[in-house]
């Protein structure tokens, strides 16, 4: 099994930046694709950021040029910076990892949001 932990969401004012951190712990052989997703109110979920073990990232074009992901493959870490906040990238922000495990089983695991608003 894979656990995954969130920290970072809060209010932010417009224009303002906040970084998001989800740390995995548990039964991990290797950690492949590291996501961060979002669901706002009344939206479905949408893929925001991703990050490769190789380090490649894609970004949603909603946030591309004001959110930044990174990942840290010694600590099993992946964090989301992000910088020009608008009220429209206010939602419960999820962590999302493919992993294989020790006993090479693949995987999804998901964190347990934290959510971001962004109001003035």
């Amino acid at each position: 099994q894979v656990q995954l932990v969130e920290s970072g969401g809060g209010l932010v004012q417009p224009g303002g930046s906040l970084r998001l951190s989800c740390a995995a712990s548990g039964s991990i052989f290797r950690i492949n694709a590291m996501n961060w997703y979002r669901q706002a109110p009344g939206k479905q979920r949408e893929l925001v950021a991703a990050i490769t073990s190789r380090g490649t990232t894609n970004y949603a074009d909603s946030v591309k040029g004001r959110f930044t992901i990174s990942r840290d493959n010694t600590e099993n870490t992946v964090s989301l910076q992000m910088a020009s906040l608008k009220p429209e990238d206010t939602a419960v922000y999820y962590c999302h990892v493919r992993a294989t495990t020790t006993n090479y089983n693949d995987l999804n695991a998901w964190g347990q949001g934290t959510l971001v608003t962004v109001s003035s």
